[in-house]
């Protein structure tokens, strides 16, 4: 992370420009269309066409992590044509940021200066203090005379002795390939929210060679055909090498609803799998492979006989991890709220006042490998060892200390993969239908559900995507003992889980073949597992989530092209698709359950100050 000077030089009003010009959209999108279909000998030049179009700051302005009285300000400057990303030339620059009060910027209350260089792709963080709590401000930046577009952010509703409100958005599982980022889109036109928390997949990992019908392990490529040639990622290959990574964030950072979202909002955010590659654990993933067989030695360009492109696992996610750390808006966290852990501590907490913590969990770097379900017919029981993690033992004592000791009204935990029970609807009794879930690492799963059961206080709500579908679910300590009804309240149910759909990627509509066999499926896991009061396979979108001393509600929104969410059409290919409430569900503080469905939230009870004096 760069850091912040003293005393900056003063910049004239007059050298920076107000506003996230409709021109800035415009370039950004033609900018991303313009890397679709090149080959990876191409890619650079592709990348640098971007910047041509969008110039210094093509890849927009972003802000993260707020507190009280911080906030995180992203952006990626291209000081000269050939730095491009990836490239790890051009000069190293001073960037002048400037936070202030009203979006005209005649009430400048911080300004400062710091310096990147290729070292870091040229990115650029700045954390900036002694902000006011539950403001709202407007952020830029500026190299020599060229001006950054504007970004709105604000501080967190964290102010002892005052109860506010909170609004977020959350979000997941967002393939470049797989669609139009149109719930970007509609997160970017709401103003009624204090954040956006995306919880993982924000970028995909994959290629774009197209899988051939009845050719098993042909083509990498993930999405509908449709887009191919419209939407392509960039490089074209898997990306392994930090230049993958990082043009690949580079390619996400450049479509304009994306950018949009991270201008009007903070984000928080937090890694899944495939910012790293598909099912990730500590030593490896399904989708790495570091040698070939023997018998068919892999002969690529650059690459010695009997190696894969992929190389050393371990090498390959620090590569990952660096360009996420470059390109999201997202603090060294090691450096804010160090805790005990291992490895790099991506896990997180934010707090709300007396009203609620927000736990931010990382599931990925220390996780033991998959097992299988099922074993010689029966349940594996490798699934209930307890010397098999999903965080670090470390992580866990944070997390379940932390239900348990909080004196909030609730604790939120931002999670990447469903933490409820999922019985399969087939196989031997007890089966799970994903072991990559916490289902797959049972004693973790019984240790957070025990703290949640035994909070004297906060009442849990976990907050989860990866899955590409919508979920309400209650949590219930003992499955079997589960009861069904809104009236039997507490007892069976520790707390509720809200899953959100995919903003792009294939659900179970895509995986099925069509929108009537992701209903049937639905029904089934529903009547196999009665916790599971509402599934959706068919939408994408986000979910809303508004937060008060009596309840915990979640609006679920989806992309519709025409009206339709999915039945007859596929929304994610519509560039002109837009967004809508589909259901609500809540729960009631006290009641650790799930009910609804019930009305969309209305207008807020509360909202940010403005920093504004006049």
């Amino acid at each position: 992370m760069t850091t912040q000077t003293s005393s900056p030089p003063r910049a004239d009003a007059g050298d920076l420009l107000p506003g996230l010009s409709r021109r800035s959209v415009l370039l950004g999108g033609a900018a991303a269309a313009g890397l679709a279909g090149l080959s990876p000998a191409d890619a650079r030049a592709a990348v640098g066409d971007l910047v041509s179009r969008g110039g210094v700051f093509a890849f927009g302005v972003a802000s993260g992590d707020p507190t009280a009285t911080e906030v995180l300000l992203w952006t990626r400057i291209t000081p000269v044509p050939h730095a491009v990303p990836g490239s790890g030339r051009g000069p190293a620059r001073d960037v002048h940021w400037e936070v202030a009060a009203d979006e005209e910027f005649t009430e400048v209350v911080q300004r400062g200066r710091t310096r990147t260089s290729a070292e870091r792709d040229h990115t650029v963080k700045v954390v900036v203090g002694g902000l006011t709590p539950y403001t709202r401000y407007w952020y830029r930046f500026r190299v020599r005379r060229d001006v950054s577009p504007v970004g709105r952010t604000q501080t967190s509703p964290d102010e002892p002795g005052t109860t506010h409100a909170l609004r977020l958005a959350f979000a997941s599982c967002s393939n470049y390939t797989g669609g139009y980022f149109t719930a970007y889109r509609g997160i970017a036109r709401r103003d009624d929210l204090d954040l956006v928390l995306h919880l993982g997949d924000y970028v995909y990992e994959y290629g774009n060679e197209p899988r051939r019908p009845g050719v098993p392990g042909s083509g990498d490529r993930y999405g509908p055909d449709a887009l191919i040639g419209v939407r392509d990622h960039e490089p074209a290959v898997e990306m392994v090498s930090l230049e993958d990574y990082r043009v690949r964030h580079a390619l996400y950072k450049a479509d304009p609803d994306a950018q949009a979202a991270h201008a009007r909002h903070p984000w928080v955010v937090i890694f899944d799998d495939h910012e790293i590659t598909n099912d990730a654990y500590d030593t490896g993933a399904e989708n790495h492979e570091e040698q070939d067989d023997p018998g068919t030695p892999y002969t690529g360009p650059g690459q010695p006989d009997g190696v894969r492109p992929e190389g050393d696992f371990l090498e390959r996610r620090a590569r990952a991890f660096q360009a996420y750390l470059e390109w999201m808006p997202i603090r060294e966290p090691e450096h804010w709220d160090p805790q005990p852990h291992q490895g790099i501590q991506f896990f997180r907490r934010f707090s709300f006042g007396d009203l609620a913590d927000l736990s931010v969990v990382e599931t990925r770097q220390h996780r033991s490998q998959q097992v299988p379900a099922v074993v010689a017919g029966a349940v594996n029981p490798a699934l209930a060892d307890p010397d098999r993690q999903l965080p670090e033992p470390e992580q866990l004592a944070w997390l379940t200390s932390g239900i348990r000791g909080s004196a909030k009204a609730w604790h939120l935990v931002g999670n990447q993969t469903v933490f409820a029970r999922v019985l399969s609807t087939g196989g031997p009794a007890g089966a799970v239908f994903n072991t990559d879930q916490w289902d797959g690492y049972q004693a973790d799963q019984a240790a957070v559900l025990a703290a949640m059961d035994d909070a004297p206080t906060a009442d849990a709500v976990v907050l989860t995507g990866d899955i590409h579908s919508s979920w309400a679910i209650d949590l219930p300590v003992d499955p079997g003992a589960y009861r069904t009804g809104d009236d039997a309240a507490g007892g069976s149910s520790a707390g509720v889980e809200f899953v959100c759909p995919s903003v792009t990627s294939n659900g179970f509509r895509e995986i099925l073949g069509s929108a009537a066999a992701a209903q049937r499926s639905t029904a089934a896991f529903q009547g196999r597992n009665p916790w599971i009061r509402y599934l959706d396979g068919i939408g994408h979108g986000f979910v809303v989530l508004d937060v008060t001393p009596e309840r915990v509600q979640a609006d679920f929104h989806f992309i519709r092209s025409g009206g339709d969410k999915g039945f007859d059409v596929d929304p994610r290919l519509d560039p002109e698709a837009t967004t809508a409430h589909e259901t609500s569900y809540v729960t009631l503080r006290g009641s650790r359950r799930v009910s609804g469905p019930v009305a969309e939230l209305g207008p807020r009870s509360d909202g940010p100050r403005s920093a504004s004096r006049r």
